[in-house]
């Protein structure tokens, strides 16, 4: 696997491990994921989001490469679990050690 950043690294392991709040706890409180366009802002907003469409559903994230510019890591992945299943890109902004967007796209 390609080295990742350590807080992204956590956040693809805490997914593995369906471990939502491990995930949750590694945004910033104003965090957000953008999947597919649709904005889910704060940790009260992910977790529902996650609960129905990511974590909740097993997904699993086989990492396939990375590319990075600025402040900007994206992670191509394979998903897999009872939800989605197929390739994915994961744009992940980080300030410091959290992160601030999780976006989704193909």
């Amino acid at each position: 696997m390609t080295d990742l950043p350590p807080v992204i690294q956590q956040a693809v392991d805490a997914a593995n491990a369906g471990d939502t709040d491990a995930f949750l706890a590694l945004f910033a409180d104003d965090g957000a994921v953008d999947d597919w366009g649709r904005i889910f802002r704060g940790h009260q907003a992910i977790r529902g989001w996650s609960d129905k469409e990511f974590i909740g559903v097993r997904a699993s994230l086989k990492v396939t490469g990375v590319r990075r510019s600025g402040a900007t890591t994206t992670v191509s992945a394979q998903v897999g679990g009872d939800g989605f299943n197929g390739p994915s890109d994961f744009a992940f902004t980080v300030n410091g050690d959290r992160i601030t967007l999780m976006r989704i796209t193909g």
